[in-house]
């Protein structure tokens, strides 16, 4: 009789491999094994004397930014009326800004910068943290900054709106918005939020929908309060899918949430959005991996982009995080959800909106439980 140990033996060398490919399918099938984490040093005090900034950076130290924010302390109501954001932005080594040429200008870029700025009124207690989101992929390997800018906004209780676009077969991953200098106290980015470059959206005027997919496009709003022209300077950056990136696959969903708000002088309101927003489609959840804040004069996704209704409203931040608004920690794993946060400033604000955006990343072999 033959020994039917080796039989047994070739039976095990069959199932076992099959085993092991129907546990890992689940891992192997979600955004191609692409993971987020957020960075964030935590915060950089200042500007501690009216009409000045302070920057702050974040880093990656794996994987590149696909996105940033910004969160702000704004010590009591009279300071808290002063201090906005002045802008976020990727940057190729943490000190230095993309404000040259117009383009492409940068490639795998690292490092997320943050800034705040102060009007006539300042705090020793006022703060800035920026947060890198840090996406690892095997499929997005590459990434690039696409960067425009226009003049102004430099007279009083205007805006000016700038558009960066990807190239044509990349894929947006997030942006940022910018203005200059921090010299001029009612300058300000008042909106930095996905859109298209097509008629339907006015060219980027009009923000991304909740539901859209794919926009190829990042808008910014620079705001003034009282006018004053220093040279004036409103930026936007676009960071989309490098060389060698195959975008075919790939989607990437814009959910989007509106409230009415803040009205009242000296008061701010949060408002938040995941990546589970319901769309219909579970495939199409995916991962945060940027996110966008504005506030508005209202229906910024159906008509083109409006100022709130006070010069002074101004974001304090927009950020990574919880679904109940809690900042993501140094190191945390797949965030969830997208804050904005606005302040009214100190008069009243009527017709005041705030507005966020979550951008989430999936794969054509995304599956959710």
């Amino acid at each position: 009789m033959k020994n039917p140990i080796p039989r047994r033996s070739a039976l095990l060398k069959l199932l076992v491999p099959a085993a092991l490919l129907v546990l890992a399918a689940p891992q192997a099938a979600y955004a191609d094994g692409a993971t987020v984490r957020v960075a964030t040093p935590g915060p950089t005090m200042g500007p501690a004397t009216p009409f000045t900034g302070v920057s702050a950076q974040a880093e990656c130290r794996r994987g590149l930014v696909s996105g940033g924010g910004v969160d702000q302390t704004t010590g009591d109501d009279r300071s808290g009326n002063g201090n906005h954001v002045m802008g976020t932005a990727p940057s190729a080594d943490g000190s230095t800004e993309f404000t040259g040429a117009t383009g492409v200008v940068g490639t795998d870029v690292r490092h997320w910068m943050a800034f705040g700025g102060s009007g006539s009124n300042s705090n020793t207690v006022m703060s800035t943290t920026p947060y890198a989101i840090c996406l690892s992929s095997e499929r997005i390997r590459h990434t690039l900054v696409v960067m425009n800018k226009a003049a102004g906004p430099s007279i009083g209780q205007t805006a000016v709106t700038v558009v960066a676009t990807c190239p044509a077969g990349t894929r947006l991953l997030g942006g940022g918005a910018r203005t200059t200098p921090a010299s001029v106290g009612s300058l300000k980015p008042i909106a930095g939020f996905p859109s298209f470059a097509d008629a339907a959206h006015d060219f980027g005027r009009k923000a991304a929908a909740d539901g859209e997919t794919d926009p190829d496009s990042w808008t910014a709003v620079g705001g003034i309060g009282g006018g004053r022209d220093s040279g004036n300077t409103t930026y936007a950056y676009a960071i989309c899918t490098g060389e060698h990136v195959n975008p075919r696959g790939l989607t990437t969903t814009v959910h989007f949430r509106e409230l009415p708000g803040p009205t009242v002088a000296s008061t701010s309101q949060a408002v938040t959005v995941g990546c589970d927003s319901a769309t219909g489609d579970r495939r199409r959840r995916g991962r945060l991996i940027s996110g966008g804040a504005a506030a508005s004069g209202g229906g910024v996704t159906t008509t083109d982009f409006t100022k709130a209704g006070s010069g002074g409203t101004h974001l304090i931040g927009s950020y990574p995080g919880s679904a109940t608004g809690t900042p993501s920690p140094d190191g945390a794993a797949a965030p969830t959800s997208w804050t904005a946060d606005i302040h009214a400033g100190g008069s009243p604000s009527p017709n005041t909106y705030s507005d966020v955006w979550a951008l989430c990343l999936s794969s054509g072999q995304d599956e959710q439980d």
